[in-house]
């Protein structure tokens, strides 16, 4: 699972990046100045690259074995400016917490 959360967190700030630089740079150079070269071509890269987030956290969710909620909210984490990275470290302690609940020892059973 450790394999899934770091191709997860990898794509989840990705993809924040390249929404940041559509939303704060390419749709005011379209809107207010009439050039729509950036959102044409950072729009399709982002286009892109959130199919790739949403197999990345499909993938992630199904290893950590969350209700099809969490999943939903995640994977619509990627499509708000700045929520991905919010979403990037929930997730990150979500999966250690797992991580470490799994990983303790098994008590004893009195007899």
């Amino acid at each position: 699972m450790r394999a899934a959360l770091t191709r997860y967190r990898w794509i989840a700030w990705v993809v924040g990046v390249v929404l940041i630089l559509l939303v704060v740079i390419g749709m005011p150079l379209k809107y207010g100045f009439d050039n729509p070269v950036v959102v044409e071509t950072v729009g399709q890269v982002h286009g892109f690259l959130y199919m790739v987030y949403l197999v990345a956290a499909f993938d992630l969710s199904r290893r950590a074995d969350w209700p099809l909620k969490r999943m939903i909210l995640v994977m619509l984490a990627g499509t708000v400016p700045f929520v991905s990275f919010w979403a990037e470290r929930r997730v990150s302690s979500w999966v250690t917490a797992q991580e470490a609940a799994g990983q303790r020892a098994p008590e004893p059973v009195a007899g």
